[in-house]
C-alpha cells in the first residue's frame, strides 16, 4: 500500500509520494506515532471541507440565478444616460419621420439630354415646394412624385441661381401637408439633425447626424453659386437628398441639403461632409419668388463691376503697372463702383485690407456685407494708385 513506510513491505520506486506528501509524512508526526495511511488520512480531511464548500457554491448559484431573474436588460449604448434614454430619442425621431416625410417629394426633371431627380419640400397648401436651382436648371418639363406615389405636373415659379433655391408649384391636394420652416439661427454645433429626401432616387430616406459646423461658405463646382452662412452636417447627403429637409427634433426644416464636399483624392462625395442652404435665407427668398417670380431684394453687397483676373498675357497686352489684382472691364451703370468714381480699365489689387486676384476673392469678402456698408477700395488708374471709399450697392439677381 502506497505510502504507508512500512519495512516490510516491498520498494516500489512508482509509490514515492509527491514532493507535498513526502513532507506531511516526514515532519506533520512525532516520531513513532501510528497514523492511518496517507490515502484514508487525505480523504478524510477533504471531505471535511468539501461539504462547506459545496454548500457555498450552491447558495451562490441560487443567489446569481436570483439576480439574473429580476435585473432589467442590459441596454447597449445607455452609459452614463437615464434609463430609457435611447428608447426615448428613438421615439423623437420616428415622430420626427413621421411627421414631415408627408411633406417631402421627389423631383423628376427631363433635360435634353435625359433626365435627373432632387428633392423637394412642400411650403405651402397652394401647391408651393422649395428645392435646389441646380436640380431643375436646364429643364424641359419637370414633375413632383408625392409621398403616396402620385405624381402631378409642377411649374417653375421662379428661380435664384446665386443662392442655389428655386420653387416649383403644383395643383395643391385636399388636405396638402407643408413643412414648418424653423428658425436656423439657434442651430447649435452638435445638436442632432435628420436628412430627409431620396438619394439615388430611393424615395423618403431618412438619415441622421449632427450640426458639425455652423457659417460655412462653400462654393458649387463648375461656377456654381458661392453659398455664404452654410450648415455642416454629417447627416449623410447624397446626390438626390438636394432640395430636401434637414430637420431638428422639434420637426422644423432648418436648412435645405444642397451639397456634399468632394474628395480632392478620389473626386468622389466625402462621406459625412455635407451642407445646406439656412433655413432663414429660405424664408427670405422664397416668398419673393411666390410673390414676384424672381428675388427683388437680395439683401447681398455688391460692387457693380465686372472683372477679368490679371494673367501675364494681360498685363503685357495693356501694359498694366502691376502683375496681380482685378482689371475692371464694365461698371455697372449706377452701381456703388461707378458713384465712386471707377471706371473700366482700372486695375484694383485691394478691398479694404483683403487682397484680390480673382473675383472670388471680392465675391467672397462681401458675402459678410449688406448693401449700405462702407469699403475701401485700393486700385491703379493708369500709373497712379489711389484708394476710394465705396459705399455697396446691393447684388441683383437675374431671372431664370
Amino acid at each position: 500500500m502506497y505510502g504507508t513506510n512500512d519495512p516490510n513491505e516491498p520498494h516500489d520506486p512508482r509509490n514515492i509520494p509527491p514532493d507535498n506528501e513526502q513532507y506531511s509524512s516526514r515532519y506533520d508526526r512525532p516520531p513513532n506515532q501510528h497514523m492511518a495511511p496517507p490515502q484514508q488520512q487525505r480523504g478524510n480531511r477533504n471531505w471535511t471541507l468539501i461539504y462547506p464548500l459545496l454548500a457555498g457554491l450552491v447558495l451562490l448559484g441560487l443567489l446569481v440565478a436570483f439576480l439574473v431573474r429580476n435585473s432589467p436588460p442590459l441596454r447597449v449604448g445607455t452609459l452614463n444616460q437615464p434609463s430609457g434614454a435611447t428608447v426615448e430619442i428613438d421615439q423623437i425621431r420616428q415622430r420626427v419621420s413621421e411627421a414631415v416625410k408627408p411633406t417631402i417629394v421627389q423631383v423628376n426633371v427631363k433635360t435634353s439630354k435625359g433626365g435627373s431627380l432632387g428633392s423637394g419640400v412642400i411650403i405651402d397648401r397652394a401647391g408651393y415646394i422649395i428645392t435646389n436651382n441646380h436640380v431643375i436648371a436646364n429643364s424641359e418639363s419637370v414633375q413632383v412624385q408625392l409621398a403616396d406615389g402620385e405624381i402631378r405636373d409642377a411649374q417653375i415659379r421662379g428661380a435664384d441661381p446665386t443662392d442655389d433655391l428655386a420653387v416649383l408649384q403644383i395643383q395643391p391636394t385636399r388636405n396638402m401637408p407643408i413643412a414648418k420652416l424653423g428658425d436656423s439661427s439657434k442651430l447649435q454645433v452638435g445638436q442632432t439633425v435628420m436628412a430627409i429626401g431620396n438619394p439615388l432616387g430611393i424615395t423618403q430616406t431618412v438619415t441622421s447626424g449632427i450640426v458639425s459646423a455652423l457659417n460655412r461658405i462653400v462654393s458649387e463646382e463648375s461656377g456654381g453659386a458661392t453659398l455664404p452662412d452654410t450648415i455642416q452636417t454629417d447627416a449623410p447627403i447624397n446626390p438626390g437628398n438636394s432640395g430636401g429637409a434637414l430637420v431638428d427634433l422639434n420637426g422644423n426644416v432648418v436648412g435645405i441639403p444642397t451639397m456634399a464636399a468632394i474628395d480632392p483624392e478620389f473626386k468622389t462625395p466625402a462621406s459625412g461632409v455635407g451642407f445646406a442652404i439656412p433655413a432663414n435665407r429660405v424664408k427670405f427668398i422664397a416668398p419673393q419668388i411666390i410673390k414676384n417670380g424672381r428675388v427683388i431684394n437680395s439683401g447681398r453687397a455688391a460692387l457693380g463691376i465686372t472683372a477679368l483676373p490679371i494673367t501675364q498675357f494681360v498685363e503685357q497686352q495693356r501694359e498694366l503697372p502691376v502683375d496681380r489684382g482685378l482689371l475692371v472691364a464694365k461698371v455697372d451703370a449706377g452701381g456703388a463702383a461707378e458713384r465712386a468714381g471707377i471706371r473700366p480699365g482700372d486695375v484694383i489689387t485691394r478691398v479694404d485690407n483683403v487682397e484680390v486676384t480673382q473675383n472670388a476673392d471680392v465675391s467672397n469678402y462681401l458675402l459678410n456685407k449688406r448693401p449700405g456698408d462702407r469699403v475701401t477700395v485700393t486700385l491703379y488708374q493708369g500709373n497712379t494708385e489711389k484708394t476710394v471709399p465705396v459705399t455697396l450697392g446691393e447684388l441683383q439677381i437675374p431671372s431664370r
